[in-house]
């Protein structure tokens, strides 16, 4: 009886720390690993609701004396809020297999005003870590004794290490995680505002009336404008809270079916409880009438003014429970840049703006590249800027906007657009351009607040990376025109082995397993499969059988249903049997072979374990196409496939020929 080898102990390391393979092939799969509205709310809605721990906290010290008026800044804030919300839902509805900011600017304005936004976000995403990060540790330390300081930066680095751990094990297993403290921050917070709010009902009315006293009071300083002026400062400088609501427009594709009812339900539950909670804190503060206290967040001043009276050891249980959990949220709310990052990389990578390895899936089907490539960005920021609160908060909430306006401006065009086909195009018009304005206004406000102070370093990084991406595209668009320039005159020359074939019999079935075989691997029915064939066929005419060997890659861009899996193996095996019957016109006995997986040169080295017990003469080839003189940069960008083929099968003893098509010579078969 045959024993399976014992796992090696790097492999054991791997299964403890991320888990073991996930089977493709598992009718279930998608339903282990789609999240229903409830779960996404907590894995999507973790940096929205953060967002309440300083957004509201920056709007009410923004008005200085004024205190009192930030029942306007809360108001406005709120109907921001459902604004942005309610034009998401719409987002989602005419895009339901997700992509957010970055497919709505690219199908709806242009390709490359989607790459600055998805640019952008990604930029957002990092930062969102990083702050998010940063601020957790800084709030885990205020607890701890001032000795303790110097250890932050090395805590911060252990968490982005322990959610790229997390993230890489799959989506639904981090949610789960961090659930217990989503849903305490949520208790606690409920219950604080509840408790503020009809605890102290008398005074509610109380508030109205002294934001209109502050008003006239106001208005006698600073003039009507100057009020005016105020106000619309604390709403931008509260811009923060806005970061995380389109997350859920990004991350369509974790979402259970179906897709969009379940994306609109974790709209809206993302929506409501950042404006409940955002609304609730500043309207208690206002109760209270609290003014700011050095070295204080809002919130703790506000807990501590509520818990006052409730005795010193519940209350301060109260309060130290509450601030926990929020120093916790706002360390997970980092789980947002995980989730929707590598996503928009995998968009973008689908259309060559990133290099096409972030399109592939880890064996747990998640985008392994994707998620590591979020962490070491988030850590190489944390370690640059020595995990500074202040510094990193300087460079946030600016390039979301970017994205922001630009999904409002696309779903602007496309309502215009659709205005003599849609009756109802004038609601949905009014309610992206709203939003766009919104937006537009934000994102000029905080451009300009932060500019002078720091951001113009965000604009340099965003730029650099919309240079970089820029690149990778031109270099992808000169290669395809080359690959497609070989389809071209590889198709043709198949056509004319037909035309001038009409009266060829297919070749009889006698053969023998015995004979030499050539097992040719190929990436579907294309120049360079078509080109390795010819090649064997001319110059090892000793090989009798041929078998074509294909996988089909589950990525990022098709692993989206059972319905899509099957579309990609009806799809391979089409263009497989393209290849047997044209080794059958050329006299060869010829199979196919072919499988689905997330890494192809595993994938390979199983079949061909199948293929060599059947055919034990066998030699495998697979084409591999040059470029001109290229450089190491260009390399980079592609994933070397043929030569991890090589060294798995090298492993099993079985022997594997390249065949070079040089691009740059004259084509000679």
């Amino acid at each position: 009886m045959n024993r399976q080898p014992s796992p090696s102990i790097y492999q054991r390391l791997v299964n403890f720390f991320i888990g073991k393979s996930r089977d493709l092939h598992d009718e279930h799969i998608f339903h282990r690993l789609t999240l229903v509205a409830f779960f996404a709310w907590i894995g999507l809605g973790s940096d929205g609701l953060s967002s309440s721990c300083y957004g509201p906290d920056e709007a009410y010290r923004t008005l200085g004396n004024y205190h009192s008026l930030a029942i306007f800044v809360a108001i406005g804030i709120v109907l921001t809020i459902l604004i942005i919300s309610t034009s998401y839902s719409q987002i989602i509805r005419l895009f339901p297999s997700g992509g957010g900011g970055y497919r709505v600017a690219t199908k709806l304005l242009s390709p490359k005003l989607g790459m600055i936004s998805g640019c952008s976000l990604l930029v957002d995403y990092v930062l969102t870590i990083a702050v998010s990060v940063a601020s957790g540790t800084d709030a885990i330390f205020s607890l701890m004794p001032h000795e303790y300081q110097p250890f932050k930066i090395l805590v911060a680095t252990a968490g982005v290490v322990l959610l790229i751990l997390l993230n890489l094990r799959g989506v639904k297993e981090s949610v789960f995680t961090l659930m217990p403290v989503f849903i305490l921050f949520v208790l606690t917070h409920a219950a604080a505002i509840l408790f503020a709010i009809f605890g102290h009902a008398r005074e509610v009315p109380t508030v109205y009336h002294d934001a209109l006293a502050n008003y006239r009071m106001a208005q006698q300083s600073l003039g009507t404008m100057g009020v005016m002026a105020l106000i619309l400062r604390a709403y931008s400088m509260g811009a923060g809270t806005y970061t995380g609501l389109e997350a859920v427009s990004n991350s369509i594709p974790i979402l259970k079916d179906p897709k969009v009812k379940t994306g609109l339900l974790t709209m809206r539950y993302m929506g409501i409880s950042l404006a409940v909670t955002v609304f609730g804190l500043l309207l208690a503060y206002s109760i209270f009438k609290l003014t700011p206290v050095a070295g204080k967040t809002m919130n703790a001043v506000f807990l501590e003014a509520l818990t006052a009276k409730w005795g010193k050891g519940f209350g301060l249980g109260f309060v130290f429970i509450t601030l926990f959990s929020e120093s916790i949220l706002l360390f997970i709310a980092a789980q947002t840049g995980f989730l929707d990052g590598p996503r928009v990389i995998g968009s973008m990578a689908q259309d060559s703006w990133f290099p096409r390895k972030f399109t592939v899936l880890s064996d747990r089907l998640v985008t392994q590249n994707g998620i590591l490539f979020m962490g070491i960005l988030a850590l190489l920021v944390l370690w640059i800027t020595g995990g500074a609160l202040a510094i990193l908060i300087v460079l946030y909430s600016i390039n979301v906007f970017i994205t922001f306006a630009l999904s409002q401006s696309g779903m602007v065009r496309h309502w215009w657009k659709e205005r003599k086909s849609d009756k109802h195009w004038w609601h949905r018009l009014l309610v992206n351009g709203v939003g766009l304005i919104i937006t537009l206004f934000i994102l000029a406000s905080v451009v300009i607040t932060k500019f002078m102070e720091g951001g113009w370093v965000t604009l340099i990084i965003t730029s650099s990376l919309i240079l970089a991406v820029s690149l990778i595209r031109r270099h992808y668009n000169y290669a395809d025109k080359l690959v497609k320039r070989l389809n071209v005159k590889m198709l043709h020359k198949v056509q004319d082995i037909y035309d001038s074939c009409r009266d060829y019999s297919v070749l009889s079935e006698v053969y023998s397993t015995e004979d030499k075989t050539a097992v040719i691997c190929v990436n579907g029915f294309n120049g360079l499969g078509i080109f390795t064939f010819l090649k064997v066929h001319k110059d090892f005419s000793e090989y009798k059988n041929i078998v074509f060997l294909g996988v089909g890659i589950v990525d990022a861009g098709n692993f989206r249903g059972n319905a899509e899996l099957q579309d990609l193996e009806q799809k391979l095996k089409g263009e497989l049997e393209q290849y047997q019957k044209l080794a059958r016109y050329f006299g060869h006995h010829s199979e196919i072979k072919y499988s689905l997986g997330t890494d192809v040169a595993d994938e390979i080295k199983e079949e061909a374990k199948m293929i060599e017990k059947r055919f034990p003469h066998s030699v495998f080839f697979v084409g591999q196409f040059l470029l001109p003189k290229a450089t190491a940069f260009q390399r980079l960008l592609h994933n070397q496939t043929q030569f991890a083929i090589q060294n798995r099968l090298s492993h099993k003893g079985m022997v594997m020929v390249m065949i070079p098509f040089r691009s740059h010579l004259h084509l000679d078969i």
